[in-house]
């Protein structure tokens, strides 16, 4: 099984997969497109390329918990992906995350052009790993 996590943008959108274990990120990139049906034949096209199973749709939520405009965004996304797709596709908060990206790519060095085409990747990764521990925890909870 392999999971992907998309962190919606209105320009860039960054997308990792995991490895078939679903312990790792095995691969994060970002595509750019505004519109949003041609963005969506593009993440269901990777997803079947990938051997997705699962997508997951960052929610970005405000701090208090309510629904903003981004997260309306993120649910659009979702639906339609839900509507063209095979796979199955949940919403997962995602609060503080490209905060966190634009914190690793600080540290690591990353500034201007670099940083742009990366941190949503990053934060696509995040996502994803905040996910794959989720699954982890909830498989090892079944067990016990």
């Amino acid at each position: 099984m392999r999971v992907m996590a998309i962190d919606y943008g209105d320009v860039r959108t960054g997308v990792a997969v995991s490895d078939a274990s679903c312990t790792l990120v095995g691969e994060a990139w970002v595509v750019q497109e505004t519109i949003l049906s041609t963005l969506t034949k593009n993440i269901l096209l990777a997803a079947t390329t990938h051997g997705v199973d699962i997508i997951v749709v960052g929610y970005p939520k405000n701090m208090n918990g309510s629904v903003g405009p981004r997260a309306e965004k993120s649910e659009r996304l979702a639906t339609l992906l839900r509507n063209q797709g095979s796979m199955d596709v949940v919403l997962w908060d995602e609060r503080m995350t490209t905060m966190s990206a634009n914190r690793i790519l600080s540290e690591t060095g990353k500034r201007g052009k670099k940083r742009k085409d990366t941190i949503d990747a990053v934060a696509a990764s995040l996502i994803l790993e905040s996910y794959l521990r989720f699954l982890s925890s909830s498989a090892q909870n079944e067990e016990s």
